[in-house]
């Protein structure tokens, strides 16, 4: 059970310098593409950001208090 050399072809696939594009369809019509994507997920948007703002409020709302609390005590 010895190692053999197996023969193997490559192909080597090149495109010249003045044939390639970065995406581009990225940038074209991009306005439309976000109200499309705006438009179709506003209610996942709405259900993931409604509580993370509302813990968000709820946090500087206490934090608040805690600061009017230790000036109260140092009086």
């Amino acid at each position: 059970m010895g190692k053999q050399p197996v023969k193997l072809k490559a192909v080597v696939y090149a495109l010249s310098p003045f044939q390639q594009k970065v995406m581009p369809g990225l940038w074209k019509d991009l306005p439309s593409k976000i109200h499309h994507k705006v438009s179709e997920n506003w209610i996942s948007a709405t259900l993931l950001l409604g509580p993370l703002v509302g813990v968000h409020q709820i946090r500087i709302e206490r934090n608040g208090y805690r600061v009017l609390y230790n000036r109260l005590e140092l009086i």
